[in-house]
């Protein structure tokens, strides 16, 4: 399997020195004392927003991730780079910005064909803010890029349709796995990951409404089985009184499972995948947790992630060291970097998930399939009650 290049263009080691006014004694300048914060663009980007720290910070306050079309679209060009900066704290208080922009710095960057093989500094120093002949403010910082080069896989289809799953290699669309779904668990052969199911599982009886037994198996081209997902906890609604969503202290979850290699029905649980409805005020939104099997058999769980895709609009689940930050308590077993992501559509929308996994994690790209298909289905599980799904995804069709 052949990598696609990315590129990650970083924007860090921000810090912010003010002027003194001139009647002070020891007029100049000196760091910023007071909350600053900046806005972030670049072109063919969203802006992002980041925090001015009171000290040069290590860790990246934007992050844009090149692709590559994008490369290819910039490569040799100027791109332009636009930091707003911004005296007062972000948002509102009683209704009012607080913020004051105090000045922009703009700078060009320009990617070459070097970019994609290894770790470039494109600025790097600092820049002053305001006006000509006065004391102004200067904002320190550095643009980088750094290869990120990542296999990219496309379901041929709706997960729940059971498609191939496609890579993409050298501009064209490959089958390198299959994978079939059910809506039965009746219908799993396997003896030794029915007992995993019940092990990790939570059968749950409820009167009623209930989505189970659904599962996923991922297959290579030869046709063994690779990977797995299983809903091991049923998606019912929440206890409360008339309510017809599935709750965060009643979620369902799913098994993701990696085969082992010793035998077609020897498996092991990789990791543990809860998800949920939420309720927001303005979209709602599947909320999900992540939690990976460090041992198998063992009660070594390493949470992952916890996070929220929007209901109506979809969204991106990715695992990224950078992304996740300090929520991940001990060890963290990826190292640095990226991991991997997955592309989920909204309600009702035709998906059909694309999903990016980091070079170095090659040997889990099924089970990171697995996972993707779990949470796109996810939607489908947590959709209101009072609604109806999809008649594959029905045990009676």
């Amino acid at each position: 399997m052949d990598p696609c290049p990315f590129v990650r263009l970083l924007v860090e080691s921000l810090s912010l020195k003010l002027p003194i006014a001139s009647k002070s004694p020891g007029s100049g300048i000196h760091p910023s004392k007071t909350p600053c914060f900046c806005k972030i663009r670049l072109k063919s980007f969203s802006t992002q927003t980041a925090l001015l720290p009171l000290a040069d910070s290590s860790a990246p306050s934007a992050i844009f991730l090149l692709n590559p079309e994008l490369l290819r679209s910039m490569s040799g060009k100027p791109i332009s780079l636009c930091v707003s900066v911004y005296m007062g704290r972000m948002g509102l208080a009683c209704g009012f910005r607080s913020d004051k922009l105090l000045g922009r710095v703009r700078t060009t960057v320009e990617l070459g064909a070097e970019a994609e093989g290894r770790t470039c500094v494109l600025q790097s120093g600092w820049f002053g803010i305001g006006k000509e002949g006065k004391p102004s403010a200067q904002l320190h910082l550095v643009v980088r890029s750094e290869p990120d080069p990542r296999f990219v896989f496309r379901f041929g289809g709706e997960p729940a349709c059971s498609p191939l799953v496609l890579q993409m290699q050298r501009n064209i669309w490959q089958p390198v796995f299959s994978c079939k779904f059910s809506a039965d668990r009746n219908s799993i052969s396997c003896n030794k990951t029915r007992g995993w199911l019940h092990s990790f599982g939570n059968e749950r009886k409820r009167s009623g409404r209930e989505r189970k037994g659904w599962m996923i198996m991922i297959y290579d081209l030869s046709g063994s089985p690779v990977a797995a997902a299983s809903m091991i906890t049923p998606f019912v609604p929440s206890p409360a009184p008339g309510s017809d969503r599935v709750s965060r202290s009643n979620p369902g979850a799913w098994l993701i499972l990696q085969a082992d290699g010793i035998s077609a029905s020897s498996w092991k649980p990789w990791a543990r995948l809860e998800c949920w409805r939420e309720r927001g005020p303005i979209d709602d939104a599947l909320g999900y947790k992540l939690e990976l099997m460090a041992d198998a058999g063992s009660n070594n769980i390493l949470p992952i992630t916890v996070s929220a895709i929007s209901a109506r609009k979809g969204g991106q689940f990715c695992i990224d060291k950078s992304m996740v930050g300090d929520f991940v308590p001990g060890s963290w077993p990826w190292g640095r970097g990226f991991v991997m992501s997955s592309t989920v559509e909204g309600e009702w929308a035709v998906s059909k998930p694309t999903v990016q996994v980091g070079v170095q994690h090659k040997a889990d790209a099924a089970v990171f399939i697995a996972l993707s298909a779990a949470i796109d289905l996810s939607m489908d599980a947590c959709r209101l009650f009072s609604q109806e799904l999809w008649k594959e995804l029905c045990h009676d069709q």
